[in-house]
């Protein structure tokens, strides 16, 4: 399969970032993904290479886009069983079991979300240069629930933007230790590099780290225990755990940023995103998806309830 070439002029009146427009006239990549083509020499204007992403369009610009086809992951597929929630020819939704990475990385190079995605769906592999092949959003290791997973790349796109752009809806419920300082309540702090540990997130001063927010409410009361449910506005990576260690009610089962010895016999965290509310390609109005507190869970507020 040969370089597909796009050509277009630029014609508005008002200089335009030439991501941006191409962009628009590209809608099935995303921006990172023309700007990895611009970066990488495949985009002219007037006939010259254009490397710079910012670089402002005038008005009568040529531009000569040339997209390759795409680049095999060089992920092996495998066959992993998978829960599928819901599935269209643009997504798949897919109740993550704990103890699965989502995607490859040092250590996990086998067995993740990705390796059984492409062994349900091999067309996933070839979206453009993706590194994490159909990958939207991410769940850690120990956290069960709905993720979702896209099929081609205009898919991928239009997921990511709803994510950019906060307009996806995710809850999470999570067991806690003790009880945070209201029954409701926002968590505004900023979420950046452990100084001590730089593989480990924390709670950084202003202008240190990365814009976090995050919801939650109390469902349930214990005597040595709370059942929260959680809604994070933003993804930093582990926002909710350590969102929830500041303010003192770290995730019952969480080693890292909670009790060493977990509170109760559990081998995993206690966080399970049960609920995402979100639009999918082709749709105007936001569909709701729901997943059951997995068994093991279940099971540990059965045994609270009795105790209480």
């Amino acid at each position: 399969m040969g370089d597909r070439i796009e050509t277009f002029v630029f014609q508005n009146t008002q200089p335009e970032r030439l991501d941006v427009f191409l962009t628009s006239c590209l809608p099935e990549f995303s921006r990172s993904r023309l700007q990895g083509l611009i970066k990488d020499g495949f985009i002219r204007m007037d006939g010259t290479v254009v490397t710079k992403a910012g670089r402002d369009l005038e008005p009568g610009a040529r531009l000569e886009v040339r997209i390759p086809p795409p680049v095999p992951s060089g992920l092996v597929a495998e066959q992993i069983p998978l829960e599928v929630i819901f599935e269209n020819r643009d997504v798949l939704i897919v109740n993550k079991p704990a103890g699965m990475v989502v995607h490859p990385s040092p250590g996990h190079d086998r067995g993740t979300l990705v390796h059984a995605a492409l062994g349900y769906a091999p067309d996933i592999g070839s979206i453009g240069g993706e590194v994490r092949p159909g990958i939207v959003h991410r769940l850690d290791k120990e956290t069960s629930g709905l993720i979702v997973i896209a099929k081609h790349e205009q898919a991928h796109r239009f997921l990511q933007d709803q994510f950019r752009d906060r307009t996806v809806e995710k809850l999470y419920l999570t067991l806690v230790d003790g009880a945070p300082p209201t029954p409701t309540g926002r968590v505004e702090a900023p979420i950046g590099r452990n100084t001590s540990h730089r593989k480990l997130m924390a709670v950084v001063p202003l202008g240190k780290g990365r814009e976090a927010i995050s919801q939650y409410r109390s469902v349930e009361s214990f005597p040595a225990h709370t059942l929260l449910e959680i809604h994070p506005l933003t993804g930093r990576t582990h926002q909710i755990r350590v969102h929830l260690a500041f303010l003192e009610c770290p995730v019952v089962g969480d080693r890292v940023y909670g009790k060493r010895r977990p509170s109760v016999e559990i081998d995993r965290h206690f966080l399970h995103a049960f609920r995402l509310k979100i639009t999918l390609p082709g749709e105007s109005q936001a569909r709701t998806f729901e997943s059951l507190l997995p068994d093991e869970l279940r099971k540990i507020l059965d045994h609270l309830r009795q105790k209480h």
